[in-house]
Formats: C-alpha cells, sequence, structure tokens
C-alpha cells in the first residue's frame, strides 16, 4: 500500500480524535466519561448498534423527546469503527461545535447588555 493511500485515513482519525475532544470540553463529567468508554475498542460491539439506532432516532425528529441532534451523533459513533467517513463527519461535527460555541458568546453578550 503505498503512503498517499494512507495519508487520507490518519487525518480523519485525527480530526475524528479533535471533534471528540472539542465536545468532551462542552459536555458534562458524567457525558464526558461515557464519551471516553465509547471511543474505546472495548465498547464496539456497543458503539456501532447505538450509532445505528441514534440515527435511526434522528428520522422521528418531530417527537417531543427525540430530535435530530441525534443524527450527529450517530453518524460520530459510527464513523470511530467506518474510516471512509471520519473526514467527513468530523469535519461536519467540527463546524457544529463552531456554531455552537458561536451561538453561546452571542448569547452572553445579549445577556451582558440586558444585566446593564
Amino acid at each position: 500500500m503505498s503512503h498517499w493511500a494512507i495519508m487520507p485515513d490518519e487525518r480523519g482519525k485525527e480530526l475524528l480524535d479533535e471533534a471528540f475532544d472539542e465536545l468532551e470540553r462542552e459536555t458534562p463529567d458524567r457525558v464526558t466519561r461515557i464519551i471516553r468508554w465509547l471511543r474505546t475498542p472495548e465498547a464496539r460491539r456497543v458503539r456501532l448498534p447505538l450509532g445505528i439506532l441514534c440515527i435511526l432516532a434522528s428520522f422521528f425528529w418531530f417527537l417531543p423527546v427525540i430530535g435530530l441532534e441525534y443524527l450527529p451523533i450517530g453518524l460520530l459513533l459510527i464513523a470511530v469503527d467506518v474510516p471512509f467517513l471520519r473526514r467527513p463527519v468530523a469535519l461536519f461535527i467540527l463546524w457544529l461545535e463552531d456554531r455552537w460555541l458561536a451561538l453561546k458568546r452571542w448569547y452572553r453578550r445579549k445577556w451582558r447588555k440586558r444585566k446593564q
């Protein structure tokens, strides 16, 4: 196998690790521990079915408890084990996390202005 065939997968894995790290920084400790466990090789038997279940659940976004937010979670879980999904899913998750942080900053600025 040539060097060029290995490079894209390695970059995808790095991006996926970065996406998981960003997600862990934004979640409570209890959720962070679950995410870390799901990233381990031992969790593969749970990770794949859970990822598929989350994707299927996202199709029921119109129900009160289940939402569209399950789609990126499911894709993220499956991308750990499916190399060709790593890069696009990681870039998508990083974009979502960036939008989330921007929304939090905007909300904090707006809240501070109201208090003054």
